[in-house]
C-alpha cells in the first residue's frame, strides 16, 4: 500500500464508526450514534473534513439494503430499510458532494469481506464467505476474485433454516419469522430466552442451540458456494467457545459428504473468526477506498 490517506465509514443500525488511515492501521477514528440521516451523516462528514485535502478516497461499509448498481440513478442509496427515516437516503452522493473525492460503497459485510481478503483471514483466497451474526445476520460472498452482488446483494440472513426439534420459538424476523436471522440473531436469542444476550453467556443450552442454527446455514452455504473458508464475525461470536461448537455441529451435518475437501477435515481452518475482529467493517471500508486509488 502507499501512504495515501483514506477515509472510512462503517455505518451500522445503532452506531457509525468513522476513521482515516493508510492501511489496516487507523490514524484516527470516532464513534457516533445512528440517529437521523442528516445528523449522522453530517457528523461523519464533519469528522472527515478535518482531513480535507489529504483524503484520496472514502469507503463506506453500510447497513442495507443498498442500491449497488453503478448504472442506477440511485446508486449508493439506502433502499427499503425498516430503519425509520433512512429509506431513500443517497448515502454515497452525500459524501461525494461534501468531500469532493471518489467514494466506494458496499454493504457492511461486503466491505468486511474485502478487508479480510486484502489484509486479513482471507488473504490469498479466491472464494470465501464473510458472515456476521449480531443485531442482524448478513453475509458477503467473495467469488472469482471479487465480491458478488448479482441483481442486488446477497441477504444470507434471510435464508431458510429448519426449526430445531427442541425449539418452539416462532422467530423474530418481521418479514419471514423463522429465517436464519429470525432464529439466530442477537434479538432472536434475547426474545427466545427472555434475557439479554450478555446475561446468557453461562447457559450452555443457549449456545448449543445457537450453534445448530448457524451450522445449518453454513451447511447450505458450503454446498451452494463451495467456499475455501467461512469467516464468522459479529457480536454473537464474542461468546467464547461458540465457533468450536459451530464446527462440531457443521461437521455432523455435512456427514462426510461433498466434493469440497473441507468436509473431511476438522474445520479448524474452514470456519474462522475475522482477523480484524470487531474492526473488520471499518478496515473493509479503508480497503474499499484504497481500491479506488489503483
Amino acid at each position: 500500500m502507499t501512504d495515501a490517506l483514506y477515509g472510512a465509514i462503517e455505518a451500522g443500525g445503532t452506531k457509525f464508526r468513522i476513521a482515516v488511515g493508510t492501511s489496516p492501521d487507523l490514524i484516527a477514528d470516532t464513534t457516533i450514534p445512528t440517529t437521523t440521516p442528516d445528523e449522522t451523516i453530517g457528523a461523519s462528514i464533519e469528522f472527515l473534513e478535518h482531513y480535507a485535502g489529504q483524503l484520496k478516497a472514502v469507503g463506506i461499509a453500510s447497513f442495507g439494503p443498498l442500491d449497488l448498481d453503478p448504472s442506477s440513478a440511485t446508486y449508493g442509496s439506502i433502499i427499503r430499510t425498516p430503519k425509520p427515516g433512512w429509506t431513500g437516503t443517497p448515502f454515497r452522493e452525500l459524501i461525494t458532494d461534501a468531500l469532493g473525492v471518489p467514494v466506494a460503497i458496499d454493504v457492511d459485510v461486503g466491505g468486511a469481506a474485502i478487508g479480510e481478503w486484502t489484509w486479513g483471514a482471507a488473504r490469498g483466497l479466491d472464494t470465501f464467505i464473510y458472515m456476521t451474526v449480531g443485531t442482524g445476520v448478513g453475509g458477503g460472498i467473495f467469488a472469482g476474485g471479487r465480491i458478488h452482488h448479482g441483481m442486488g446483494h446477497p441477504e444470507l440472513g434471510h435464508i431458510a433454516v429448519a426449526r430445531e426439534p427442541d425449539d418452539d420459538f416462532a422467530g423474530h424476523c418481521p418479514f419471514h419469522g423463522a429465517c436464519f436471522e429470525g432464529m439466530a440473531a442477537g434479538p432472536a436469542i434475547s426474545a427466545r430466552w427472555g434475557e439479554r444476550v450478555t446475561d446468557l453467556v453461562d447457559r450452555p443450552e443457549v449456545w448449543d442451540l445457537e450453534a445448530r442454527y448457524i451450522a445449518q446455514a453454513l451447511r447450505t452455504l458450503t454446498y451452494v458456494v463451495a467456499p475455501q473458508r467461512i469467516i464468522v464475525g459479529g457480536g454473537v461470536n464474542r461468546n467464547e467457545g461458540l465457533l468450536g461448537l459451530v464446527r462440531d455441529k457443521l461437521s455432523d451435518q455435512l456427514a462426510g459428504y461433498g466434493t469440497n475437501p473441507v468436509v473431511d477435515s476438522d474445520l479448524t481452518d474452514y470456519v474462522v473468526s475475522p482477523e480484524f475482529g470487531q474492526d473488520a467493517g471499518l478496515v473493509g471500508a479503508i480497503a474499499l477506498a484504497a481500491g479506488l486509488d489503483h
